[in-house]
């Protein structure tokens, strides 16, 4: 199956009607996981042509809403998109130049981490981001120190 053909049958599945734009923006975030919006709008109208920034904008939140697409904002940084879901991962996020990285749970089933205290609440997921420096970022940084 063609991988249009296979956005198409994710956006069937999740009650979506298939057009061009949902399409194109499924196709940018698997093809560039973590990209913000407006880099997924440059990649949409590479495709596309012509394409508002509200168009990009309500397709996303369509696509995240259906669950499809996961958003995440780590601190300090705007909106980022990605098309793993259906898992409890987590993100490694470079302090350097902001690389953003999966890692997987960090141990067990989800919700991966027990909160000390749940206050009442039925816990189904736990966020978790590691901050560091990347494999590049690293040597640099630590020259620079020196």
């Amino acid at each position: 199956m063609s991988p249009a053909r296979d956005y198409a049958e994710q956006l069937r599945k999740a009650d979506l009607r298939v057009t061009r734009p949902r399409v194109a923006v499924l196709e940018a975030v698997h093809a560039h996981p973590h990209a913000d919006t407006d880099s997924i709008l440059g990649l949409v109208r590479e495709t596309l042509g012509a394409v508002s920034h509200q168009a990009v904008y309500d397709v996303l939140r369509a696509l995240t809403n259906a669950g499809l697409l996961r958003r995440i904002q780590p601190m300090g940084s705007v909106a980022r998109y990605e098309s793993r879901v259906g898992d409890n991962h987590h993100h490694l996020i470079c302090r350097s130049c902001g690389l953003i990285a999966d890692v997987d749970c960090a141990q067990g089933a989800a919700p991966c981490l027990t909160a000390s205290e749940d206050n009442g609440f039925v816990v189904d997921e736990a966020e978790v981001i590691y901050w560091g420096l990347c494999p590049d970022c690293a040597p640099r940084v630590s020259r620079a120190s020196t």
